[in-house]
């Protein structure tokens, strides 16, 4: 499916601004994020790049409604974010499954604070499973998948709960290249199908660059965002198109990066 067969999102849209996030240590208050604003159009592919401990994640956290901001206001939809809520889902790099509930069970559990009917949360639950090809594995335990398996069951848990954004903090770091290169291709198809805006955390270039509409760079603690970069390289995209436009903005990135 090409970007020009998209179907246009209409939610999804993340209005950031003025965004500070402290934290507290024994010394002290520090600051992990400084004023950011950050604007995420519905049904877009956006990634945060930047050094370890610039901000990234408490960024997420804080779109996610896990952890309040010190200053400044998060809304998606128009609506102000203060706590979890479903319209934004997350996906870690750590699964989160529980191991005594099979692939389904995860699932099926998840949806429980729709206060949907049985047949209705085995259906969605059984459908979310279909769509990342694990339909044949729902009666599985965690300790029966391999790693790419359980992180399909992450993906599928949340997209059973419908979320208009989707958030994801490094979620294929722990995957070996092949597995990675899997998932790439399965979240971009997911995507293309429900386009839900992602906000998508990577500490790889070549990920965002493959992955993105556009990739936003992080400075060093206190975070702020120092580059916005498009890619304009039509999709589908592979890992082996490499061309001067490519090269160029990695380059720019790793140089960002670097300063």
């Amino acid at each position: 499916m090409s970007a020009g067969t998209l179907v246009e999102a209409t939610t999804g849209k993340v209005e950031i601004r003025n965004l500070r996030i402290t934290y507290r240590t024994t010394s002290g208050a520090g600051l992990a994020l400084d004023d950011t604003d950050l604007d995420l159009e519905p049904g877009s592919f956006v990634s945060l790049i930047g050094p370890s401990g610039c901000g990234k994640s408490s960024l997420l956290n804080a779109l996610g409604g896990f952890i309040t901001p010190s200053g400044g206001s998060i809304h998606v939809d128009g609506k102000l974010v203060k706590q979890p809520t479903p319209e934004v889902g997350v996906i870690f790099q750590q699964y989160a499954l529980f191991p005594w509930f099979t692939a389904m069970g995860n699932i099926v559990f998840a949806l429980k604070r729709f206060g949907l009917a049985e047949a209705e949360l085995r259906d969605r639950a059984m459908e979310a499973l279909r769509e990342v090809g694990l339909a044949q594995h729902a009666k599985k335990y965690p300790g029966q998948l391999s790693g790419g398996m359980k992180q399909r069951v992450a993906v599928a848990r949340t997209l059973a709960s419908q979320p208009r954004v989707l958030l994801m903090d490094e979620p294929f770091g722990a995957l070996d290249a092949q597995t990675r290169l899997s998932m790439h291709e399965l979240l971009l198809r997911v995507w293309e199908r429900h386009r839900i805006t992602v906000l998508f955390v990577t500490h790889d270039v070549d990920e965002a660059l493959l992955l993105s509409d556009l990739v936003h760079v992080m400075s060093a603690a206190p975070g702020r965002i120092i580059r916005t970069i498009e890619v304009p390289t039509p999709r589908p995209r592979s890992v082996n198109d490499v061309d001067v436009d490519v090269l160029s903005r990695r380059t720019e990135i790793l140089h960002c990066l670097k300063h």
